[in-house]
């Protein structure tokens, strides 16, 4: 796969670390360049060199490499009603979300970047009541079909099973002794594959980001049916 991404850089993880020791308007707006530099517009470069390996697993997801509004997450913290002030993300994250989806509550793909950790993966994340009704109710009605999903070989190896938070009991409509109770509580559907900052720096880390995704891909095809969106 040659994209032209050599992996982030370690400038970038830096830029992170002393974020956190600087976390203030003032600081940011004194080290901007820095940040775009060494950081956002590496980010940027990883976007943009994933959009034909992303297109080879699927025609739905969109990898859009603007500066605003596309696949990469804002670092500005929305503090409005949050008691933690703190202006800016402390770590850097993109999307590639599904073509039909508004917004991150659709299913997508997933890249996390800090200095303490880094991960990668694919799922719907806190979808509203309805989609995650559906989701539920395909599960339920589809048992088997979840059973390959859960059970798929390169998906175990990848990611070890489907995680996410969910309910203390069993949804509304939902027996007890219902087939995959465990997932049908989740609030969350998410595949997670935990990598580091220093494999990260390296130009495997795109390939590595695309195996994942590609085994990945039984739940994305499960998750965006549920949805009534094509994959």
């Amino acid at each position: 796969m040659n994209s032209g991404f050599t992996g982030f850089p370690k400038a970038g993880f830096d830029f992170l670390e002393e974020l956190k020791e600087n976390n203030t308007r003032d600081w940011f707006q004194a080290h901007k360049k820095r940040y775009r530099e060494t950081l956002q517009d590496p980010l940027l470069d990883f976007i943009q060199a994933m959009v034909e390996p992303l297109a080879g697993l699927t025609p739905h997801f969109v990898a859009d490499a603007r500066r605003n509004g596309g696949s990469m997450f804002r670092i500005h913290r929305d503090v409005r009603f949050s008691k933690d002030k703190r202006p800016y993300k402390e770590h850097a994250a993109c999307h590639f979300r599904h073509g039909l989806g508004r917004d991150v509550h659709a299913p997508g793909f997933y890249v996390h970047l800090a200095t303490d950790e880094v991960f990668y993966g694919a799922g719907i994340w806190l979808p509203p009541s309805d989609a995650l009704y559906k989701i539920r109710r395909a599960i339920a009605d589809r048992p088997e079909a979840w059973s390959r999903v859960i059970e798929d070989k390169q998906l175990q190896k990848m990611f070890g099973g489907v995680g996410g938070d969910g309910l203390l009991r069993p949804p509304k409509g939902f027996a007890a002794d219902s087939p995959h109770l465990e997932d049908l509580k989740r609030k969350t559907l998410f595949l997670m594959h935990r990598s580091s900052p220093e494999a990260a720096q390296k130009p495997e880390f795109l390939p590595d980001v695309v195996k994942a995704y590609q085994a990945a891909m039984p739940m994305m095809h499960f998750l965006c049916k549920a949805v009534d969106v094509p994959c």
